[in-house]
């Protein structure tokens, strides 16, 4: 009896060992990253601003004064005021909020489409994967932004129709990332010792291969939302997205384009919250990467 409990003392010994080496190997990967800790602590900090913001901002972002318009950077308005007297400052918030929604809802979208149909391209192949991969590739045929713009301007200017547009080329990326994760798995013993025992395709899928796919959906995820952020600021700039006067970064580019000779402010400011933000998200996907070892999986 005591031998048996000195084995399971050992046991659970060896395996809290495994546990905090995992956790310090972990550590000294972050230590290592500093950029990915400096980032990932910007970002929340610019998220708790967002969703703080509207209830601190000076001004309305929205209110027009013509008799205040193009003014300098002062006490009531610490970034100045645009060409129909609107704050800067405010609306340069107020778009962070837009800007950071928007991307949040694509991401959130096109990972509960891309991953389903990835799941099941792979795993039950034969025609349904084939007739799959032909849509997949004949969307991956065109650059993203090309194929945001034709989807855009045919529905018609509107947020919802860019988030429709988005959607529509992001989520083959995460479909082709998840098809070859499965591809690559499901012919490994493992998987052909759960299939031996009677389990179902819901059970192998859920408890064999899903396990698999979180780190690299993770890691694709966060650097998409830098690249969504550019897509949606870019298509809000040609006109194709949130239309006048809703605060976004990518129209506030647009109005401020006729005076970037004489107060070119108007378009660094949101030119570089775009920047910031999508550096950030950089930073981050690039140490996520690191940290879950995708790479070596």
């Amino acid at each position: 009896m005591s031998s048996n409990n000195n084995t399971l003392s050992a046991a659970a010994a060896l395996i809290q060992q495994g546990r905090s080496t995992r956790s310090t190997s972990r550590w000294k990967i972050l230590m290592r990253y500093p950029l990915m800790l400096i980032g990932f602590t910007l970002f929340l900090t610019l998220i708790l601003i967002v969703i703080a913001g509207p209830y601190f901002v000076p001004n309305d972002p929205l209110l027009i004064q013509m008799s205040e318009r193009l003014r300098p950077a002062s006490w009531d308005y610490p970034l100045g005021t645009d060409h129909l007297g609107r704050c800067i400052f405010s609306r340069l918030a107020a778009g962070a909020q837009m800007t950071l929604s928007l991307a949040g809802i694509v991401i959130t979208a096109t990972v509960l489409i891309g991953v389903p149909i990835g799941l099941l391209s792979g795993y039950v192949g034969g025609r349904l994967d084939s007739f799959i991969m032909r849509i997949v590739d004949g969307i991956g045929a065109l650059p993203e932004i090309i194929v945001a713009i034709a989807v855009s301007g045919f529905l018609g200017p509107s947020i919802t129709n860019l988030l429709i547009a988005i959607i529509a080329v992001k989520w083959v990326e995460y479909v082709r990332l998840v098809r070859s994760i499965v591809l690559l798995e499901r012919e490994k013993e493992y998987m052909e010792a759960a299939r031996a025992a009677g389990f179902g395709t819901w059970h192998m899928i859920r408890r064999q291969l899903l396990p698999h796919i979180v780190s690299p959906v993770i890691v694709l995820a966060s650097l998409d939302i830098g690249k969504i952020i550019l897509i949606v600021s870019s298509l809000s700039y040609l006109g194709l997205g949130a239309q006048p006067p809703t605060p976004e970064w990518g129209a506030m580019l647009n109005d401020g384009r006729p005076y970037f000779q004489t107060i070119p402010e108007l378009m660094i400011y949101p030119g570089l919250c775009i920047m910031l933000v999508v550096m950030l998200c950089n930073l981050i996907g690039d140490g996520l990467r690191q940290l879950l070892d995708v790479r070596n999986k």
